[in-house]
């Protein structure tokens, strides 16, 4: 059986994603880097959820989203985010962490850990934040390459591929919106073009592609894109809206507030009030559940 009659299975997770996504609903997904805020979004009751190359970074490593991290790295945070929710998960995969054949791998790794859609990016390998300055993109012609290997890899059809292109702060925003076309042309499922800089360029892109294939918006605190609510983009054409590193610096402003009160006070009391309860905390990750299955087999 051909790989691309082998993909036209069902069978992955992105099944739910897939069908809002036919259906014309605009999917909300918020930032998540590991098992319990994909819990917690999950609880929140959130039809998606956004795991970001620079939340791996900034959390496994404390580093930068500069390309730092391998497949391996963000492979076993999906596998345990998975493991843990059933909520789909967009999964940011950089660059395919090399060329066509290290982007089959790479799809394949990500389908198995149970990814919904896999977002590649027409960068040149090390990769940086899409908002970061002094992006390197590789040629079109050679990410379509990946992007059909990308297809052609996935086991499932349901599993899906999403292209972005990074070529608006390096060709200029006519240049990002031929790339779109090609990338559309390869037989993508969905569509990123990121960094947009202003809401005339949000409808230019929309007008241009929002009929034909679902579009996502990157909403970064600070970036370069203007931050609009899911209901405003979902007017002007998007339909995937991620909030991807907001949970990262939201918690990272809560702990410095935290780790500073106590060691100012010696104690986390002060901080009480913007805390759960021991019980509270394993009320929500299941705890008496989990001890109630183990006397199963006691």
């Amino acid at each position: 059986m051909s790989p691309r009659e082998d993909a036209s299975r069902s069978g992955g997770r992105g099944a739910d994603l897939k069908r809002r996504l036919a259906a014309g609903e605009t999917v909300l997904a918020p930032g998540i880097y590991d098992a319990l805020t994909a819990l917690i979004a999950e609880q929140a009751g959130f039809d998606a959820l956004y795991l970001s190359g620079g939340a791996v970074a900034y959390t496994s490593l404390g580093r930068s989203d500069v390309g730092l991290t391998t497949a391996k790295e963000a492979v076993d945070i999906l596998w345990r985010i998975t493991d843990r929710v059933r909520t789909p998960v967009i999964v940011d995969a950089d660059t395919g962490f090399g060329n066509a054949l290290n982007t089959q791998r790479t799809v394949r790794d990500f389908e198995r850990a149970g990814a919904a859609m896999i977002q590649l990016e027409d960068q040149s390998f090390p990769k940086r934040c899409g908002h970061l300055a002094d992006k390197t993109l590789v040629p079109s012609a050679e990410m379509c390459g990946k992007l059909r290997a990308a297809l052609d890899a996935r086991h499932f059809s349901d599993t899906l591929v999403l292209a972005r292109t990074d070529a608006i702060a390096v060709e200029g925003f006519d240049a990002a919106m031929e790339r779109a076309q090609a990338y559309l042309a390869c037989g993508v499922d969905a569509l990123f073009v990121e960094a947009v800089n202003t809401t005339e360029q949000m409808d230019i892109v929309c007008k241009r592609f929002g009929e034909r294939i679902p579009l996502l918006a990157n909403m970064v605190e600070g970036g370069q894109t203007p931050v609009r609510s899911v209901e405003a983009l979902r007017r002007r054409g998007y339909r995937i809206v991620i909030f991807p590193g907001g949970t990262a610096r939201f918690v990272a402003h809560g702990l410095q507030r935290y780790y500073k009160s106590l060691l100012d006070h010696g104690t986390t009391e002060p901080m009480w009030p913007n805390m759960m309860t021991f019980d509270e905390l394993n009320e929500m990750i299941g705890t008496p559940e989990l001890l109630g299955s183990s006397k199963r087999y006691a």
